[in-house]
């Protein structure tokens, strides 16, 4: 099935709502493109809740800091439209709009440079035209938003935008990105977005490595050590179902595993599922999560603990 392109905000928007006007549902799968496995499956488990499919791909600059890898992301529309025709049933609408941050202005949209403000840096988006930002204020502030300050307000903003412009009835996110499922719940649930979330379950590799985008960017010796964090995290889980369920020792386990294999963590949580506040001993419903380096690549992932 060939997708229709769409890459402008109001094409996109008219198109939105005709199909709504005949009575069709829509589902939102965003991404930024370079589509993996776990990518398609979001597309899959969105079929499952809508007549109509859109796949959104945007690398969005607002989430970048200007010392992160924008510029290095990977890309390959073409090969993502090939993906997408690949899967059952396909995909109706692939918007993929140029810059969601053109006002019209005549500007340099991105401007590579440090810039320092009040509160802390911001993303390498040039934003002297754009001020307008979203931020889930608690959910945001630990795991990755301590290392990547500006990264959660970025994604809550642009995912608002895009919710605005294609007005789903279903959005689908992978639960590998947990916070960040978490942040855009707490977003629709805050602001009364009329869209329902939902949490895809997080796909590995055969190896067990968590799928993502920047695995590309791993040297084979990379790749095995890289390992080390899904097996920690499976450790972790069989430690926690047999009775030890003090999270210092679990969390201090998965990062001897990391650094044992040449890793270096960024962090590793063990939080409540809902809230992502830190817990001593697990109880209830937890979810250790971790992103690490291997080299110049940074991963996450995350176990759930029930």
């Amino acid at each position: 099935m060939e997708p229709k392109i769409i890459r402008n905000k109001e094409e996109m928007r008219n198109w939105s709502r005709s199909m709504r006007a005949q009575g069709k549902t829509i589902g939102l799968v965003p991404t930024m493109g370079y589509l993996h496995q776990g990518h398609l499956s979001l597309i899959t488990e969105a079929q499952k809740h809508t007549q109509l499919i859109v796949v959104s791909i945007y690398v969005n600059p607002g989430q970048f800091a200007v010392n992160e890898d924008l510029s290095t992301y990977p890309s390959d529309l073409h090969g993502d439209i090939e993906k997408l025709k690949s899967i059952p049933n396909g995909v109706d609408v692939v918007f993929n709009p140029q810059n969601l941050y053109d006002y019209g202005v005549e500007r340099e949209q991105l401007k590579e440079r440090e810039k320092e403000k009040e509160g802390g840096v911001v993303s390498c988006l040039e934003d002297e035209e754009h001020e307008t930002w979203i931020r889930v204020e608690k959910l945001e502030k630990g795991m990755c938003g301590k290392s990547r300050p500006v990264f959660f307000r970025g994604v809550a903003t642009v995912v608002a935008k895009l919710f605005n412009i294609i007005e789903p009835d279903v959005a689908v996110f992978g639960k590998k990105d947990y916070q960040q499922w978490r942040i855009i719940q707490r977003m629709v649930r805050d602001l009364d977005f009329a869209v329902k979330v939902i949490g895809s379950e997080l796909k590995r590799e055969e190896d067990g490595l968590a799928m993502s985008s920047r695995n590309v960017h791993l040297s084979p010796q990379q790749r095995e050590q890289a390992l080390s964090i899904s097996r920690s995290l499976f450790e972790a889980k069989s430690a926690a179902k047999s009775g030890k369920n003090i999270s210092s020792e679990l969390r201090r386990s998965v990062i001897e595993s990391i650094e044992a294999a040449g890793g270096k963590f960024d962090y590793v949580e063990i939080v409540d599922q809902e809230s992502l506040q830190t817990v001593e001993e697990i109880k209830n419903g937890v979810v250790v999560c971790v992103a690490a380096w291997f080299g110049k690549v940074r991963l996450i992932d995350n176990m759930e603990i029930s």
